[in-house]
C-alpha cells in the first residue's frame, strides 16, 4: 500500500503527496494546484514548498542558474 500525505494550506485540503520510490507525486485536489498534479518531488518538504508558493500565487518553477563561465585553462 502507498503511504500518502495530506497537504494542508492556509487551513484547506488542496492535495496530497504519495510516496514513491523516486520521491513524492503531488495530487492536486484543488483547481488551483493543477499544474503541480503528477509532479514528482524529491522530499515531503520539497512538496509542501512548491505547492505553498503556487498557492500564494508564486511561478511554479524556480528560473534555474546562471552557470558559471567555462575556464580555457581548466578548473
Amino acid at each position: 500500500m502507498l503511504q500518502s500525505h495530506v497537504i494542508i494550506i492556509d487551513g484547506i485540503l488542496v492535495g496530497a503527496a504519495v510516496r514513491l520510490d523516486v520521491g513524492y507525486r503531488f495530487v492536486a485536489i484543488h483547481m488551483k494546484l493543477e499544474d503541480l498534479d503528477t509532479r514528482i518531488l524529491p522530499t515531503l518538504e520539497d512538496v509542501n514548498r512548491l505547492a505553498r508558493r503556487i498557492w500564494r500565487g508564486g511561478p511554479a518553477h524556480q528560473p534555474e542558474p546562471a552557470p558559471e563561465p567555462l575556464s580555457a585553462f581548466g578548473p
